[in-house]
């Protein structure tokens, strides 16, 4: 059981049935009155985002998730293709379970694929991956002193605002929670 006081980024609960991961949290005390956590959670299954208001200290059951490890093939006709690395395994995924993840895959990337009660919900990429700047425009001498961003296109197809150094054939770090740039890999 996972109390409200437990509550992190992150964290997968049980609520009415469904699996939810707890985008935001906030613990309220007020001068008079018990303390209450309002929470922002998001549907594992949906993708629907809600606001709830619990009392401090209500338990939940953790979230019943077995999680796989999988490597990327391929994409085909919406469809991405995963294998099993235990059992090599092909299990096709559409773009809706993969939401935005599907910009940051590479081929042969290990991922961790969700599943409640056998049914795949979704996929969590590794927290950086180094990807290659595919194209963006050249930058000028005396561009760096204004510290500013320049938009690059990745070789997955992601758009990403980089550094004004960042040349097409470069190999950076993106984070993926964020999808920002991190560093360029030497």
């Amino acid at each position: 059981m996972i109390a409200t006081n437990d509550f992190r980024r992150g964290t997968k609960i049980e609520f009415k049935g469904e699996p939810y991961e707890v985008i935001e949290f906030q613990h309220v005390k007020m001068g008079r009155g018990a303390a209450f956590v309002r929470a922002k959670m998001k549907g594992l299954k949906n993708g629907k985002v809600i606001e709830e208001t619990f009392t401090s200290g209500d338990k939940f059951p953790k979230a019943n998730l077995e999680t796989r490890e999988m490597q990327y093939l391929y994409a085909q006709d919406n469809l991405y293709y995963f294998m099993d690395l235990e059992t090599y395994e092909q299990t096709p995924l559409t773009d809706e379970l993969l939401g935005s993840a599907k910009l940051l895959l590479k081929e042969n990337m290990n991922v961790t694929v969700l599943n409640h009660k056998g049914k795949p919900l979704g996929v969590e990429l590794p927290t950086f991956v180094e990807l290659m700047v595919a194209k963006t425009e050249p930058g000028f001498k005396g561009d760096t002193a204004s510290g500013g961003n320049k938009p690059a296109t990745l070789e997955t197809g992601a758009s990403i605002k980089v550094p004004f150094h960042i040349n097409e054939g470069d190999i950076i770090k993106v984070d993926t929670r964020t999808v920002e740039y991190i560093e360029r890999v030497k």
